[in-house]
């Protein structure tokens, strides 16, 4: 029996162009973006990214719900879910060198005084600053998977101190692992420049607040903590972050992502001194790169074999 005889794939996306993944998807798939009625039995798999609230709930003989992201809390925001339908999740080494990539250019434009050179260029002043070295500058991640891991590795190869801070123990070479509400003051208290990585879960909703910011290392060699957020934008709270900047609480901020994106144009997050914007950019998701691993694990899952990286929909992740 041909792979495109065995069920088809629902591709149900918004906010992105589904003619990116159509072609991929169909190369060994029967690919459709509405299933016929709500119960279609033809429909075995669907690869979504924030889809439509029901459209899966009754489809009868689904096998798996694969998110186009690396996030999930978009698929887990539709309470209709079948409870039984495994959701895998993206882990894609792409994905992982592009997100590498920005936090390294973030972490090391912050180190380098990039915000403050740029300000000096625009009104033509010449002025050094004191410059600490790589190894004087503790960075905490926050956030500590597979992820979290690999731009650890990055960043000490560098040169640069890095803390870990996960949900459970953890252990990783060269970084200071800390976990569990226990470990959150000693780790905040250790991190010049807190990189977030976390997923948007119930627990994590609104996490980077102004009682955690002030909690960050405030006597370190840059002249105070910084922030980059690359994880998800529901993490954080813009007025709070906007306060800490305002009262020297916080030095400066790199952010990728929003409370609501597009980012409005009258946020004044776009205009503030310390605070670098990229549009939801850090790590694309590329159909290219993406399509192969989904295929592959559909064909895995008609064997009768297993499925890799399930998302624990207890944990949000």
């Amino acid at each position: 029996m041909s792979q495109k005889n065995q069920g088809r794939v629902l591709l149900c996306v918004t906010g992105m162009d589904p003619d990116d993944w159509m072609p991929l998807l169909s190369e060994r798939r029967d690919v459709v973006q509405e299933p016929d009625g709500c119960d279609d039995p033809s429909i075995t798999y669907a690869v979504v990214w924030h889809q439509k609230p029901g459209i899966l709930s009754a489809l009868p003989n689904l096998k798996a719900i694969f998110s186009i992201g690396a996030g999930v809390d978009h698929v887990l925001a539709d309470d209709t879910l079948p409870a039984q339908v495994p959701i895998v999740r993206v882990v894609n080494n792409n994905l992982t060198k592009h997100m590498c990539d920005y936090v390294v250019w973030r972490v090391l434009d912050h180190h380098r005084r990039g915000q403050t050179y740029r300000a000096q260029q625009e009104s033509r002043i010449w002025k050094r600053h004191p410059q600490p070295t790589s190894d004087e500058i503790s960075i905490g991640i926050m956030g500590f998977g597979a992820l979290g891991a690999a731009v650890a590795d990055k960043l000490l190869a560098i040169g640069f101190q890095v803390h870990g801070w996960s949900r459970s123990k953890r252990s990783h070479a060269g970084v200071t692992c800390h976990h569990g509400d226990g470990g959150l003051d000693a780790f905040l208290a250790a991190s010049d420049i807190l990189v977030v990585l976390l997923p948007l879960t119930p627990q994590t909703i609104g996490i980077l607040d102004y009682e955690l910011l002030a909690r960050l290392k405030q006597d370190g060699p840059l002249g105070g903590p910084v922030l980059i957020n690359a994880g998800r934008g529901g993490l954080q709270k813009e007025t709070d972050i906007l306060r800490a900047l305002d009262e020297k609480v916080l030095l400066q901020a790199s952010l990728d992502v929003f409370e609501a994106e597009p980012l409005p144009p009258v946020s004044p997050l776009w205009t503030h001194g310390q605070v670098f914007v990229t549009p939801h950019a850090a790590a694309e998701s590329d159909p290219a790169y993406l399509v192969p691993p989904m295929l592959d694990q559909m064909d895995t899952c008609d064997r009768g074999e297993a499925l890799k990286n399930l998302v624990d929909r207890k944990a949000g992740y």
